[in-house]
């Protein structure tokens, strides 16, 4: 098997910097790199933009990220905190939640869950002007709240420090406090009671917040199980296949790429366009590096590894390093699959050599010669080799002598 690897290579390289045989110039070399790397980005660039082709999960479910939030949190004022995120930033040109959610589905494959669409409404209704007011007046009043407590902070380590002075007998001109022990006491109490107030003021204007008929229909809304299971199952099904998903419309991409790329390179092997054969061929490499990168990330991430994940987790527990075995078996499985199929279409000499013959060429390197060459006038190849079994002379590379039809297989090793 090493030793196939090292022949397919060594015929790689060899097609990568060889025109008719004869080696690139240094030039052309580099200039074959240049084009390359431009085309690679360029087919990179291609992929990425084909794969945002079909929304994604998140696209689709806009609404899931949010509400799976609110059903995990357990604070006490969540009802609040969801009602606010539907009034954060209300302007007049705003668009509204559910043509947001929509723009998705613009230039785009799929369609965007019609219960998140639902959701959308909901905080159509709670979002005005009105609403936003109160707000803002919340708001304010909480960054006042804080100010205050900072300042509070300020006061007592500042009383702390006074304390401090007074046990030790230092007279108030001395002092590099601001306010007195007894004025940072009325101070503490000024602001302690202002806070209070404030945050029975928010308190209040929370629950008339929450007691408008807009924000009571959302939180019931948002609160039934049956219409959130909906929306979860349909973002894990989403999610589970959308990685075979953007397989698929890369490897649309891709595939008629190669196609012509590879009926190209055969065209000018049949033909003897060395120039035409070698960028074609560095097209059908170019063409092919991205394709198994994907199939690659594929299998990361893609439903193949989300089931083996399943499947192990299901047998195994918690021995989910037990994945990394099954890649280590299918990765090379993977690349001997790759090699055979080189080995057998693209690499094949004794395919080429049957098409070569036919149409009077060189078996190696494909120029068109003589039908009584015995040696390429281009190359210098010979063509023939000796019949083991009736030891006339028959092409070499193919399967059969003939002139008497034996197997020539081992022959040709």
């Amino acid at each position: 098997m090493f030793a196939r690897i090292r022949r397919i290579l060594s015929q790689f390289f060899s097609k990568s910097r060889t025109i008719n045989n004869e080696p690139l110039n240094k030039v052309s070399l580099i200039v074959i790199i240049i084009i390359d790397i431009f085309i690679l980005i360029n087919v990179f660039t291609g992929l990425d933009d084909i794969s945002r082709w079909h929304i994604s999960p998140t696209e689709a479910y806009p609404c899931y990220s949010e509400w799976q939030n609110y059903r995990t949190k357990t604070t006490k004022d969540k009802d609040y905190e969801i009602v606010r995120l539907s009034l954060s930033s209300y302007t007049n040109n705003q668009l509204t939640f559910r043509r947001n959610y929509q723009q998705a589905e613009a230039g785009h494959l799929g369609k965007v869950s019609q219960t998140c669409l639902q959701y959308a409404d909901y905080k159509d209704k709670i979002n005005n002007p009105k609403k936003q007011q109160i707000i803002r007046t919340i708001e304010q009043k909480q960054a006042k709240i804080t100010s205050l407590q900072q300042a509070n902070n300020t006061i007592k380590s500042q009383y702390d420090s006074t304390l401090l002075e007074k046990i030790a007998g230092q007279s108030s001109e001395q002092s590099i406090n601001q306010v007195s022990a007894q004025k940072a006491k009325q101070t503490l109490e000024e602001n302690n009671r202002q806070i209070s107030t404030l945050k029975q003021e928010t308190s209040t204007l929370r629950n008339e917040l929450l007691a408008k008929p807009e924000s009571i229909s959302f939180i019931a809304f948002i609160k039934d199980d049956n219409r959130f299971k909906e929306v979860d199952k349909g973002y894990q099904q989403a999610s589970f296949w959308y990685p075979s998903i953007q397989l698929g419309f890369q490897s649309l991409f891709l595939l008629p790429l190669i196609l012509i790329a590879f009926s190209a390179h055969k065209f000018a092997q049949r033909r003897g366009y060395g120039l035409v054969s070698l960028i074609s061929w560095h097209l059908l490499v170019i063409f092919f590096i991205p394709l198994i990168v994907k199939i690659f990330e594929f299998l990361q991430v893609g439903a193949i590894f989300k089931f083996l994940f399943d499947i192990v987790s299901a047998i195994f527990g918690g021995l989910l390093f037990l994945i990394n075995y099954v890649y280590i078996l299918l990765i090379p499985i993977i690349g001997f699959g790759i090699i055979q199929f080189f080995q057998k279409f693209v690499f094949n000499a004794k395919v080429q050599a049957a098409s070569r013959v036919q149409n009077s060429r060189c078996v190696n390197c494909a120029k068109r010669i003589q039908h009584l060459d015995t040696y390429c006038p281009h190359c210098g190849y010979y063509q023939y080799i000796e019949c083991q079994n009736c030891h006339n002379l028959t092409y070499k590379h193919l399967s059969y002598c003939k002139h008497c039809g034996t197997s020539q297989v081992s022959s040709n090793l």
